[in-house]
């Protein structure tokens, strides 16, 4: 049988320490996501994993927000993050800068997540989209991959805030592979 922990000892690092902690290369960028527990989602999910930053974009509301801080529990203040207008403009800065920038998404010529491969010499940028259209067309012609998730139900795609877990996990699982 086996004991489930107390929260005193997971041995978690505390807000500062995740402020001074050495991040993953990652960032994680919300194309016009809706909902607001999805965005709390993803605050949880970057905390999880050092995400180095999260940028919400055009409509994505951004915290200090209810029903964000609900699902987020606190991570609002542990994930830097930054609001963008434009997404597309973010994407070309970042790309300039050096990023790798990924949307995840399903389309022509996309790279499967099993077969997409990351280096820990680069930063990683992941796009979300919203909820019904997904990345915008034009953030996903910028970038330079498309990634997919592949599934294989009936349903056509996976709820925004469990594709971030999803992509985010794995990048970060091949990234610290590395190491």
């Amino acid at each position: 049988m086996s004991r489930k922990l107390d929260n005193s000892e997971l041995e978690r690092l505390d807000v500062a320490e995740f402020k001074e902690a050495k991040k993953a290369p990652i960032i994680i960028i919300l194309d016009n996501v809706r909902s607001l527990n999805n965005i709390g989602s993803v605050f949880r999910t970057a905390d999880a994993f050092l995400v180095q930053k999260i940028f919400l974009c055009g409509i994505t509301a951004t915290p200090p927000h209810k029903d964000i801080r609900k699902t987020a529990l606190g991570a609002t203040e542990s994930v830097d993050w930054e609001y963008r207008k434009d997404t597309l403009e973010l994407v070309e800065e970042l790309k300039k800068e050096g990023v790798r920038t990924v949307s995840v998404e399903q389309a022509e010529h996309s790279v499967l997540l099993n077969d997409f491969q990351v280096d820990a010499q680069e930063t990683v940028a992941l796009i979300f989209g919203n909820e019904v259209k997904g990345v915008s067309q034009e953030v996903v012609n910028a970038c330079e991959t498309v990634l997919e998730i592949p599934q294989f139900g009936t349903k056509h795609s996976l709820n925004i805030s469990v594709s971030a877990g999803v992509v985010v996990w794995d990048v970060w699982s091949k990234l610290n592979a590395q190491k």
